[in-house]
């Protein structure tokens, strides 16, 4: 009986290491590339374009409508700690820099009536839309949220911060991007 057990406790140790085996590899064979991964590698990274429903307003946002302008993408979520404190933070932005940059938030992965309650708490007035299968989100670097990108006017993403977003790094950030 015990040479059984032992036969079976080695098996099952063997398929561990097999499992972990094939881990490895699919981590070390994933080549697709997001946002955040070609932006922090240093190459010029392109947004990826998306269309989604409006939360504050009717119809859809497509972002390449807003080639030419700069933007600032937020993708965050109402049940994201930091992005509550860094909602008041974009509003202010957005308020400041009102006809020389474009904000727009993207929530994801949330309900639509707990997205809109969050807009409504923080006084968020600028243009959300919604990614509610986090499809946009991958594309642009996936979990953890809060994730902002700021596009310039030659359609290059030229910020990125990941994490949340502290007023001198924005504003940095949109100038960098007004400068070209």
């Amino acid at each position: 009986m015990s040479r059984l057990k032992l036969a079976g406790q080695i098996g099952a140790v063997g398929l561990v290491m097999a499992l972990l085996g094939l881990l490895v590899w699919k981590v070390a064979q994933d080549d697709r590339t997001n946002v955040a991964r070609s932006f922090s590698k240093g190459q010029r990274t392109e947004p990826v374009n998306f269309e989604l429903k409006r939360l504050n307003g009717d119809g859809s946002l497509e972002l390449s409508s807003l080639r030419g302008k700069v933007i600032v993408l937020n993708f965050w979520a109402a049940w994201c700690v930091p992005c509550k404190r860094e909602a008041p933070l974009f509003q202010a932005a957005s308020d400041r820099y009102q006809g020389r940059v474009v904000f727009v938030g993207v929530d994801t992965a949330d309900f639509s009536g707990e997205a809109r309650q969050f807009l409504d708490r923080y006084g968020v007035r600028y243009q959300n839309v919604r990614d509610p299968d986090t499809s946009v989100l991958d594309d642009y670097g996936g979990l953890p949220i809060p994730r902002t990108y700021v596009i310039d006017r030659t359609w290059t993403v030229s910020g990125y911060i990941y994490g949340e977003t502290r007023e001198e790094t924005l504003r940095s950030a949109i100038e960098e991007a007004l400068a070209t």
